[in-house]
């Protein structure tokens, strides 16, 4: 009998299931948006997409764009007194209106 996990990703029950009217494909609207370096953006979890997904202790935070590598968006992201550098697809962050 294979023993469980207990990895950070095994308790995100909440927040990597999505409401039922909801699931599916995603807009493709979301992931062809171009983010230009310095633009602010809100990292928002999308748990269809696996790749590219932050730690969920960044879900709901606001990051400003620094560049990019490949596909992925470089975020910095403040937490606490030190700013983190991300590697965030574009599935999991939407334009910021603030």
């Amino acid at each position: 009998m294979v023993k469980k996990s207990h990895g950070y990703r095994a308790r995100t029950r909440a927040l990597m299931s999505k409401r039922v009217r909801t699931r599916g494909i995603s807009p493709l609207g979301r992931m062809l948006v171009d983010y230009e370096v310095g633009q602010r953006v809100d990292i928002v979890i999308n748990p269809s997409f696996h790749k590219g997904m932050p730690h969920k202790r960044y879900h709901g935070k606001t990051g400003v764009v620094t560049g990019q590598r490949g596909r992925a968006i470089l975020v910095d992201v403040k937490l606490g007194k030190a700013i983190k550098p991300l590697i965030i697809r574009p599935e999991h962050l939407k334009p910021s209106r603030s």
